[in-house]
């Protein structure tokens, strides 16, 4: 069992949805997520006064699956988060220990099934 894990811009939310569900994705978790990379933030204008914003809002998503998913996934990502600019994002593959169904106690591939 894997997590798949990526944080990218806000504006590719969709198009990463879209993607991992024509992938196979059955389920996944979206957070709203503030960070950096390698941009290291950026400076806006806002009523005339320059500031530096250092945290830039992104979203993550994740999704757990069979390991023999984990590769569609991430590619499914990749494609659809590109913009080709830097702060496109990361993905991160995990293993997992173990996936439990809270109402049917199913465990790891079947918990994670549709």
């Amino acid at each position: 069992m894997k997590l798949v894990t990526a944080i990218f811009k806000p504006s590719r939310l969709d198009a990463v949805i879209d993607a991992l569900s024509e992938a196979g994705a059955t389920g996944l978790t979206v957070s709203e997520v503030r960070g950096y990379g390698r941009q290291l933030g950026k400076t806006e204008v806002y009523r005339g006064a320059e500031y530096e914003v250092r945290l830039l809002p992104k979203v993550k998503v994740e999704v757990a699956c069979p390991a023999a998913s984990a590769e569609r996934y991430a590619e499914a990502i990749t494609q659809a988060a590109n913009t080709g600019t830097i702060g496109d994002g990361k993905i991160f593959i995990y293993d997992l220990d173990s996936i439990i169904r809270i109402r049917t106690g199913e465990r790891d591939e079947q918990a994670v099934s549709g």
